[in-house]
């Protein structure tokens, strides 16, 4: 089996797949520093509790914009699994060709999106990602990776509202029923979530008619990204399980290439 590891600003998201089933996934906090033996043992523990024995796993694979934790998330996996991972760095077959400029500041949770989103529906495709930030990446049939835009996460913007403005709660982030809301918390998710969205339509829109790609499929993943393909028909797809099987397709090219 193979285990997937996405280390993202805010969690550790960890898939494990038999083949192309996700047999398992679970999340740790990025943000608390731990020691090898405690990602080993969390992860350990959290396999077993999915019903797979952590002896099954004999491959592994681990994106990460966040360097701070990777000695000890690599240790973790070498001790307690026996397992050296594939890292999604440079140099390592993706099928993605970057052709903007300044290749090397595309993160790896970017091009493990778009492979997830090439991959399991085809270009022209917008891999859309409700992170920490929100992301629109546009990627070409050929699998060349044209542009990409970033925005405040809905997080952080409803972080900004009630920290820096002294009399504004902290809030539930949701959809109002309607946006002729009543008060002032309703307020709130009004902006947070029809702004979201009111940005998302226009920047596909935009990334459609300007790129000349009319049928690129819009594909969004990450934490809050269902409450904004709920609310929208210019979403096509919401995939909340997009970077893990976009890591899963990266180590099945990369195994192919080394038979």
């Amino acid at each position: 089996m193979l285990m997937t590891i996405d280390v993202g600003n805010t969690n550790i998201t960890v898939g494990v797949f038999e083949g192309e089933n996700l047999r398992a996934n679970f999340r740790l906090i990025t943000k608390q520093a731990r020691t090898s033996d405690e990602y080993g043992i969390l992860m350990m523990d959290l396999t077993e509790h999915n019903g797979i024995h952590t002896g099954e796993i004999n491959a592994a694979i681990i994106s990460s914009v966040v360097p701070a934790v990777m000695h000890s998330l690599n240790s973790a996996l070498i001790k307690y699994f026996g397992i050296t991972p594939l890292l999604v760095e440079p140099g390592v077959k993706t099928g993605i060709k970057i052709v903007t400029g300044n290749p090397e500041q595309i993160g790896a949770d970017r091009i493990v999106d778009a492979v997830g989103a090439l991959g399991m529906y085809g270009g022209p495709v917008i891999a859309i990602d409700f992170g920490t930030a929100t992301t629109y990446d546009l990627i070409g049939e050929d699998g060349a990776f044209l542009t990409g835009i970033t925005s405040p996460g809905i997080r952080i913007s409803a972080k900004a509202l009630w920290e820096d403005a002294a009399k504004l709660p902290e809030i539930e982030i949701r959809t109002p029923e309607s946006i002729m809301v009543k008060n002032t918390i309703e307020s709130m998710q009004a902006g947070l979530m029809y702004g979201q969205i009111g940005q998302t339509e226009y920047i596909i829109r935009c990334l459609r008619e300007e790129s000349g790609l009319t049928n690129a499929k819009a594909i969004a993943t990450g934490g809050l990204g269902r409450l904004v393909a709920e609310e929208t028909d210019m979403i096509d797809v919401y995939e909340p399980d997009l970077t893990l099987h976009g890591m899963r397709l990266i180590y099945e090219k990369n195994k192919a290439a080394q038979v």
